[in-house]
């Protein structure tokens, strides 16, 4: 249920605030939701922290080739989807706002949005590129046989983050995730507290970065403000991060019994989908619409239809080809390991 609150209030950010607010995206605008829509960023925030809760969940059993396997069949396939779809709405009703190119589709359906030189081809795709930077650290720790020590781990990162901050290293603070590691912390030290326990140093790790995500948010604020011509407040700000660091040391604590349950199910399938198709493709069906459209109707109706769309692609997409595309990837890199070894022992006797 989280992850689909986290969807939503990143597509009522795009929809009710930032695309009219700056770049000329489109010309919807939507008022009567605007004051709490223009804190609907923070939304992806929480999907990070949901994010280092459920992957250090996953990983703490796993193989390498294992979670490599997961994460490929979670991401791929509705990436895939959601992508191609964006891509030829694109070029056929994109208009002079939104353009895309063959080259631009292939690099970003094989590096999950953008890279070589290639825009994404949705702007939401940035996000992605957080995740899989903080899935290859999870994996490090993997293959070094580390990932049962993950909260001495944790702690390395929290301080490894602080000190990039204090003296920049750029190329470390990519590799680190340092803008989103508080969250990513965050989401992990609740699992910890889940499986284990409470403990005096998963409280300190949970509220140094609680802090840490703070002030990445307080950096935010200035070139915010700039971009959209607008102030936002830090006291809303602290207030609704606060309240996911609250909601999640609740699950942890099992004190949310609301947050559990198949009910929610659903809501939580859909919520990757969602945030996949929403944004780009909603401008340009915003765009095709003219001034005098009511803008309720064509609001709602936007946002009802991309919860449909996400919906059937976890329908006929995600859930048939998830567990064959698993098994492929496994006996793939099995394959290729074995192949490996092989050419290995043949250098090894010449």
């Amino acid at each position: 249920m989280l992850r689909f609150v986290a969807a939503l209030a990143v597509v009522f950010f795009h929809f009710a605030f930032r695309g009219h607010a700056a770049d000329d995206l489109t010309i919807m605008h939507y008022p009567p939701l605007e004051p709490i829509s223009r804190y609907g960023f923070l939304g992806v925030h929480l999907f990070f922290m949901i994010s280092g809760f459920v992957i250090l969940m996953t990983a703490g059993d796993a193989s390498i080739k294992k979670f490599i396997a997961s994460r490929a069949a979670r991401l791929l396939p509705a990436f895939w989807v959601c992508c191609t779809v964006t891509f030829f709405v694109t070029l056929a009703v994109g208009g002079n706002r939104f353009t895309a190119t063959w080259p631009q589709y292939i690099v970003n359906m094989l590096t999950l949005g953008g890279g070589f030189g290639a825009d994404p081809i949705d702007g939401a795709y940035w996000s992605l590129g957080a995740e899989l930077r903080f899935y290859r650290l999870v994996a490090i720790l993997i293959i070094v046989g580390q990932i049962g020590r993950s909260e001495r781990w944790l702690f390395v990162w929290l301080i490894g983050t602080v000190l990039v901050e204090i003296f920049p290293f750029i190329k470390l603070k990519t590799f680190l995730v340092t803008d989103y590691a508080g969250f990513f912390i965050a989401g992990a030290a609740c699992f910890l507290i889940r499986a284990l326990g409470l403990s005096r140093s998963r409280v300190v790790l949970l509220c140094a970065s609680w802090a840490l995500s703070l002030y990445h948010e307080f950096q935010l604020l200035p070139s915010f403000s700039e971009h959209f011509r607008l102030d936002l407040s830090p006291v809303v700000i602290g207030i609704v991060m606060t309240s996911f660091f609250v909601v999640l040391l609740g699950l942890a604590l099992r004190r949310t019994p609301i947050l559990h349950g198949s009910r929610w199910a659903w809501f939580g399938a859909v919520s990757y989908p969602l945030y996949l198709i929403h944004q780009n493709v909603g401008y340009m069906l915003f765009n095709l619409t003219d001034a005098t459209a009511n803008s309720d109707v064509l609001f709602w109706s936007v946002i009802a239809a991309a919860i449909a769309f996400a919906l059937m692609v976890h329908v006929a997409v995600e859930k048939p080809l998830a567990r064959p595309l698993r098994g492929g990837i496994v006996l793939g890199l099995d394959a290729l390991r074995n192949w490996a070894l092989t050419a290995q022992r043949s250098r090894m006797r010449q």
